[in-house]
């Protein structure tokens, strides 16, 4: 194998490896047994185990958030919701050992990764609403609040979906999205608080 070829192939060893044993169970010895090479094969790649470990969630975090992001780029909102579910969601299917790491592994230093990423895929939806609210005269500056609450719906229902796996994808994506965009098509300007209203407190 080449240089990258072999990169690639310690990384893709490597996932399955964390996310069956965990990083603190699982030993370079055994990654490399693994991966038919040699510990120092290992070493001279990613220094060792945990430099192997945060490339492995670097390039997991990588793959998620660019199919996610460009899922949800173009066209009618409807369909970006419908497809930012999908994507996450095929995701998961595809690649169930990253996904797995992603949401119950955490870099060095105690980070999450699964949190880390959907902050940011929020900060992007956040954006797009912005430019939609501005659009339809809503206040943008609440667009970041209901990017909270439409990412905050998906990524649990992927966490869900995760062991469930019925109904499949795509029902899961249709009635997800069309909660998300029946609530966002009729939403007030100036909405009340129900209980407030009749006087509870």
């Amino acid at each position: 194998m080449t240089g990258p070829q072999r990169r690639e192939q310690l990384i893709e060893v490597g996932r399955a490896a964390f996310a069956d044993r965990g990083f603190d169970a699982i030993s370079v010895e055994e990654i490399a047994t693994r991966a038919g090479v040699s510990k120092p094969v290992l070493y001279e790649h990613f220094g060792g185990k945990e430099g192997l470990y945060r490339a492995v969630v670097e390039t997991e975090h990588a793959r998620l958030y660019d199919s996610i992001v460009s899922s949800i780029g173009e066209g009618r909102w409807r369909e970006r919701i419908e497809n930012g579910i999908l994507a996450l969601l095929t995701y998961v299917e595809d690649h169930t050992d990253g996904f797995v790491l992603l949401v119950h592994g955490q870099l060095p230093g105690g980070q999450r990764s699964y949190s880390t990423l959907m902050n940011t895929v929020t900060e992007e939806v956040s954006f797009l609403l912005g430019e939609a609210f501005l659009h339809r005269g809503l206040d943008s500056q609440l667009a970041a609040l209901h990017a909270q609450a439409i990412v905050g719906a998906v990524s649990l229902t992927a966490l869900w979906w995760l062991d469930q796996r019925s109904p499949d994808k795509f029902a899961v994506a249709t009635h997800v999205a069309n909660l998300c965009w029946n609530g966002l098509a009729g939403l007030e300007a100036q909405p009340k608080i129900i209980a407030t209203a009749k006087g509870i407190v």
